[in-house]
């Protein structure tokens, strides 16, 4: 009678190591595909969604889901979750990814529920009609650190998640962990690469479309100047050379930085010169450089310009301030502003713009600048402001215009101090001088 006992004892443990032999071989061969799937490719995205679909393969789940969690700053550590699913259920509602994610920051550690509706972590579930029953959600850790969250949903199982399910599921979320974190290097290196092509191409445009000289006038002194901030912005200066004794000078900025506001830019200026150049009044000039502006960009892409005419043997200059800084006219040691013109360009197809014709007399001085100049900011985020602008020029309006753009440079570069240039300077001096 013993023996018998022992035996079916023996044949008992037999079974038992049988089943989890089974269930071990069944967990390496699931390993092993996953790893070769998720090893197959480089891309972030296409590495999650392998990893999404062989879990719910292997796990006989109806809805899995991979959040990466990418830190932002110390404030808010983890802004931006990035989710692929495989699913013909609806997506899961926002407040649903809140706690989820809410209650694994704070654990990290895996959650097994096998009856959400009476979970009282997700108490809410009821009201929502919230279309999963069953969750298992582990940590997707390297280094001791959590880089994100592999969920299933909805065992397709009446008994719901096991033990051995977690188990599982925490083995892949670690054997992925350094695949993802790999994929996602890559992606950043990638994206690196990318934008510092598109600066090259930028940097380029910028160089290629501003003046290589400027313009000698008899009887006038005029100097500008382009210092471009580490990421290019969009300022942009221009002298074209009209019919007869006029010159059109333009002084612009373009919404946004790099190679979408250089090729605004050279848009831009293409559309100018070629406006200007059919002898059109300023205000038409503009008026048109609007509308070809508009029909060609999109709707959030829009340029601040003064545009003017000089007749350098009249002495005659028409202008238009289409929403630029106003520019500053300094004559006999007074100061004012020329501010008419109307909006800005490529944002309203109905905007009017008008032209204003002055004459410049003799030690009359126009400087006409970008924001760049007078938002540049201290390492207290203070800004230089127009007041020390004009400061520097009421006490130097004997110096050429070179000298007084290479002045002023120099203030604001001192003013700023380390603190890291934030946009263009962009400066044009034009003095009548007899």
């Amino acid at each position: 009678m013993g023996e018998n006992i022992t035996l079916e004892n023996e044949t008992d443990k037999l079974k038992q190591e049988n089943q989890r032999l089974k269930i071990a071989v069944e967990e390496l061969a699931i390993l092993n595909d996953i790893a070769t799937v998720i090893t197959s490719s480089q891309s972030l995205e296409k590495v999650i969604e392998l990893m999404v679909k062989s879990c719910i393969k292997h796990l006989k789940v109806s809805q899995g889901v991979v959040m990466l969690l990418e830190e932002q700053d110390t404030e808010k550590p983890f802004q931006t979750m990035i989710r692929k699913q495989d699913s013909t259920l609806e997506l899961l509602p926002y407040r649903f990814d809140s706690q989820l994610t809410g209650w694994m920051l704070k654990n990290k550690s895996p959650l097994l529920i096998n009856d959400i509706k009476n979970d009282v972590r997700f108490d809410f579930a009821n009201e929502i009609d919230l279309p999963i029953k069953t969750l298992l959600s582990v940590p997707i850790s390297l280094q001791g650190k959590m880089i994100g969250l592999l969920t299933v949903f909805n065992k397709k199982s009446e008994i719901g998640f096991s033990p051995n399910d977690q188990r599982l599921l925490s083995i892949i979320a670690a054997q992925s962990a350094h695949v993802i974190e790999n994929a996602r290097l890559l992606k950043q290196e990638q994206e690196l690469i990318k934008l510092e092509e598109e600066y090259r191409m930028a940097k380029e445009i910028q160089i290629n479309i501003l003046p290589k000289k400027i313009p000698a006038i008899d009887g006038y002194d005029i100097y500008a100047i382009n210092i471009p901030a580490k990421e290019v912005g969009g300022d942009y200066y221009d002298f074209i050379k009209l019919s007869g004794d006029k010159i059109a000078i333009c002084l612009g900025d373009i919404t946004g930085k790099g190679l979408p506001a250089a090729m605004l830019m050279a848009n831009l200026q293409a559309t100018l010169r070629g406006q200007a150049l059919t002898q059109q009044k300023v205000s038409d000039v503009i008026k048109n450089s609007n509308t070809l502006l508009i029909n060609s960009t999109s709707g959030n892409r829009f340029a601040t310009l003064f545009f003017a005419e000089l007749n350098y043997n009249d002495h005659t200059l028409t202008y238009c301030n289409a929403g630029h800084d106003p520019v500053i006219n300094i004559k006999d040691n007074k100061l004012t502003h020329l501010t008419e013109g109307g909006l800005l360009l490529g944002c309203f197809d109905f905007a009017e713009h008008i032209q204003v014709t002055k004459t410049l007399e003799p030690g009359e001085m126009l400087v006409i600048f970008s924001d760049g100049i007078t938002e540049a900011m201290n390492e207290k985020e203070e800004e230089f402001g127009e007041g020390k602008l004009i400061s520097i020029l009421q006490s130097n309006i004997e110096l050429s215009a070179k000298e007084l753009s290479d002045k002023i440079v120099k203030e604001v570069k001192t003013y700023t101090g380390k603190a890291e240039q934030s946009d263009d300077i962009t400066l044009m001096v034009l003095k009548r001088s007899k």
